[in-house]
């Protein structure tokens, strides 16, 4: 079964902590790398690699203790690759009214088990295929 979008949720733990005391940003990127991961293998079913990140924008800052959601969508597909829109919200617990706090675009590259390129299904945009590369 292929998936075309995944979200994450978690907490926001003590040990992301930046000096400024809050979630570090590099930590942030860590959560969006994993959801495009899941979102670039599920819609393959291959393994897949990070190929490049663009467009990175820290909105708002997330608090320790936050509930964190990260959500990957494929956006579009190219021979072996697929675009990847990721969205980071948070909320605290109690209230449950997320807040975007990070966006950014994501490419994953698909590899064979010698770790080659390899192609994938391309991903239907409005009724019809998307452009391919």
């Amino acid at each position: 079964m292929s998936r075309s979008n995944t979200t994450l949720r978690f907490l926001a733990e003590p040990n992301t902590v930046n000096f400024g005391g809050k979630v570090h940003g590099g930590t942030v990127m860590k959560w969006i790398d994993e959801a495009a991961y899941v979102c670039a293998s599920g819609w393959s079913g291959l393994y897949c690699v990070t190929a490049s990140v663009g467009n990175i924008d820290f909105i708002k800052p997330i608090s320790i203790g936050d509930l964190v959601e990260v959500e990957a969508s494929i956006v579009s597909t190219g021979n072996t690759s697929m675009k990847i829109k990721v969205e980071v919200r948070s909320t605290h617990p109690t209230d449950f009214s997320f807040h975007k706090a990070t966006e950014c675009e994501i490419v994953f590259v698909a590899v064979n088990q010698h770790g080659k390129p390899t192609p994938v299904k391309p991903f239907p945009v409005y009724g019809r295929l998307a452009v391919r590369n």
